[in-house]
């Protein structure tokens, strides 16, 4: 399983600890990944997903999952969160449609 963030695409990136010496050694950046259970209103029901820490802040901070995979870029979602994407995109065309007539 790669360490990547289903919603926001956070990979591992690789840097340098400096010393006060200037003295440089590699070192790895790995996010905080975790798996999470978040629940669809949409959907009605529980999606599973493995999501930064960060990246679930911003779920929260934009009312949840639905609304995030809505506003979310196709590029950085995972194959799953696509899916789930698309199913709540249709949903939502739905709602609007009934709504209007």
């Amino acid at each position: 399983m790669t360490r990547k963030c289903d919603l926001s695409g956070k990979v591992v990136i690789t840097g340098n600890n400096v010393s006060h010496a200037n003295n440089k050694t590699r070192r790895r950046f790995i996010p905080n990944l975790q798996n999470v259970s978040l629940y669809s209103d949409k959907l009605d029901k529980k999606i599973k997903l493995r999501v930064a820490t960060s990246t679930l802040r911003t779920v929260e901070k934009n009312g949840g999952i639905d609304n995030f995979l809505i506003e979310a870029s196709i590029a950085q979602l995972s194959s799953a969160a696509r899916k789930y994407k698309k199913s709540i995109s249709k949903l939502v065309e739905k709602e609007n449609i009934k709504k209007a007539q």
